[in-house]
This record gives structure tokens, C-alpha cells and sequence, in this order.
């Protein structure tokens, strides 16, 4: 994988922990998180971003749900602290100043 490529899914990552903190009860389905990555520059593929999903829960990042043709994420509070920059994870973007 290019360096360019590791560096779009280090923030893809952080995107996506991000909008979770920014949704109601830290919660969303990769069908909605799909679409928000859009809008942040990611045009990526709904199972790319279950796969991000995926690596998240290896991390502690995220709990998942999988309902039927979607996975429902929750931040956790590990998670909560990586957007926030509180704790850094390797394969994450830390967040900017």
C-alpha cells in the first residue's frame, strides 16, 4: 500500500470516529457513515468502510451491531478519546491541533 493510501485511511478512520461522536447516543449504520465520509472527501465503497468498521472494533474504538445489510457502530469510550486526541492509536490519525 502507497504512503498516500495508509495516510487516507489513518483519516478515514479518525473521520469516522468523529462523526460518531457527533451523532445522537454515539451511534450510526455504515449505510449513514458511508454517505457522511462522502461529504468529508472519502468517496469509498460501503464495504470498505464495514472493513474500517472492523479494524475500529479490533481497536476498542467502536462496539458493532450487524443488522441485516448494515453494521451499527458505537463509540465506545477508548473511541472517544482517539477523536478527541486524548489517546493515539497506530493506524489512526492523531487529530489537529
Amino acid at each position: 500500500m502507497s504512503q498516500y493510501a495508509e495516510f487516507l485511511r489513518q483519516d478515514m478512520r479518525l473521520v469516522i470516529l468523529r462523526l460518531l461522536v457527533e451523532m445522537p447516543a454515539y451511534r450510526a449504520n455504515s449505510s449513514v457513515l458511508n454517505a457522511a465520509l462522502d461529504n468529508f472527501g472519502h468517496s469509498v465503497s460501503r464495504d470498505q468502510v464495514k472493513t474500517e468498521l472492523q479494524w475500529l472494533l479490533e481497536q476498542g474504538a467502536v462496539s458493532l451491531e450487524d443488522i441485516g445489510p448494515v453494521l451499527v457502530a458505537s463509540l465506545t469510550e477508548r473511541g472517544q478519546d482517539i477523536a478527541a486526541g486524548r489517546a493515539r492509536v497506530p493506524g489512526i490519525k492523531r487529530p489537529g491541533a
